[in-house]
């Protein structure tokens, strides 16, 4: 019991990524029918803020510090960062701490930014061409994306330390006489994946914007004989799914320290999530993006790559072939969609 709890917990951290890229490329599709295959870039471009803001964070000038000497007796030069020469060293050391959960506030702005830029710069020329048209452009789009990442950054990963009270493991199971340690960062990840995936949800069934954003999925044509400006609404929904991408991806760097290729390692099997839950369904998203994830966990056991070697690398697609033999709109997919 205790080795299958953990497996599920396990599974649950890339799960919480595979649902928020997925329930983005969704929101995406389902609003301006467009195929994204930029989204994992707006997965890394999130991770990089967080990047570079601890990089900010980390600038620092030089002062003497007399009561400290080298071997020779000269005043040693000591490093100080200006956050904390501004704020104070318990202050300036705690917002350095806690670049990451600070960078989210730095994240939202410059994300729906991009997500704008994107959709109103490049995007919205491809509105009525074919599907290999969007793919070809945000494809290209993505790996330009990538390359600039790499020019200023380098190709090596980057370590992105979470804050020092969220290091450590946590034993969930403790409370039920099981031994079951988990590493209190991944789920602070699985916990504020559910807040941001229960904020978007909460958003658009309880708000009039909302409300009218999914009657325009429905019917787009309809909403805008009604007088209303429903291409300025998918804009913003556009901006809305990028800071979501972004989001996941300030989160996930302290998990897998991010570079340049993390987007595009996690953008096909997003786009296999997306499939496997029904194209439009944003519930279907999140529920094949958690569902996927912990059967990824649970075959890359020991058990199960040695009784069959390379599951672990296949069986997200495998699920995908089976899924769309049986079901071929996917778990939760609207009909029509993609269909014509």
């Amino acid at each position: 019991m205790d080795a299958i709890l953990l497996q599920i917990l396990n599974g649950l951290d890339k799960g919480s990524a595979y649902a928020l890229i997925a329930l983005g490329l969704t929101l995406i599709f389902g609003t301006l029918g467009v195929v994204n295959f930029a989204h994992g870039a707006l997965f890394m471009l999130g991770a990089f803020c967080a990047v570079t803001l601890q990089r900010l964070l980390s600038l620092s000038f030089e002062t003497i510090d007399e009561t400290k000497t080298d071997f020779l007796g000269n005043p040693l030069k000591v490093k100080t960062p200006y956050v904390e020469g501004w704020f104070g060293p318990e202050v300036g050391g705690a917002i350095i701490d806690w670049a990451v959960p600070l960078s989210i506030l730095v994240a939202i702005p410059i994300m729906i930014g991009i997500g704008f830029a994107m959709e109103r710069g490049l995007i919205k020329h491809f509105y009525k061409r074919p599907h290999a048209d969007q793919i070809l452009v945000t494809f290209g789009l993505a790996i330009v994306l990538q390359e600039v990442i790499k020019y200023f950054f380098g190709a090596n990963p980057i370590q992105t330390p979470p804050p020092d009270a969220l290091l450590g493991v946590v034993n969930l199971g403790s409370w039920l006489g099981l031994d079951l340690p988990y590493p209190i960062w991944r789920l602070v990840y699985f916990l504020f994946a559910i807040v941001v995936i229960g904020g978007v949800f909460s958003f658009l069934q309880f708000t009039t914007f909302g409300m009218v954003v999914r009657a325009g999925m429905a019917d787009r044509e309809t909403v805008g004989l009604l007088g209303i400006d429903i291409d300025r609404r998918f804009t913003i929904m556009f901006g809305l799914a990028a800071a979501v991408a972004g989001l996941a991806g300030v989160m996930y760097g302290p998990i897998v320290a991010p570079n340049y290729h993390m987007g595009m390692d996690f953008l096909v099997l997003s786009f296999v999530v997306v499939v496997v839950g029904g194209m439009g369904s944003l519930p279907g998203a999140v529920l094949a993006g958690f569902m996927l994830g912990i059967l990824e966990s649970f075959a890359s056991t020991t058990w199960a790559t040695t009784t069959l070697p390379g599951i672990n690398q296949i069986i997200i697609y495998l699920v995908a072939i089976i899924v769309l033999l049986t079901r071929p709109r996917g778990l939760m997919g609207r009909k029509g969609v993609m269909e014509e």
